[in-house]
């Protein structure tokens, strides 16, 4: 495969968004609110849980860190949103 097909096949960009958005994209995957503590929302599905923070906007980093806790795969959290 040639270096310029291969620059085309990119995976979507984080998006930019707020920590609540982000909550009620995971609950919309099935993940239930357990608690909340100060500005962090606990959120659970089976074994696997989040901790959300309420910032506005979340930055990259730390959404990329919310949907490896979760488990889910960009292209399904951004079919939430």
């Amino acid at each position: 495969m040639a270096r310029s097909q291969r620059l085309m096949l990119q995976v979507p960009e984080l998006p930019v968004i707020s920590g609540q958005k982000a909550i009620k994209a995971l609950v919309k995957l099935d993940f239930v609110v357990v608690r909340q503590k100060g500005s962090h929302v606990f959120l659970q599905r089976g074994h696997d849980t989040v901790t959300v923070p309420l910032h506005d906007p979340l930055k990259k980093g730390t959404l990329n860190s919310i949907l490896k806790q979760a488990n889910v795969p960009l292209e399904e959290f951004l079919k939430k949103l």
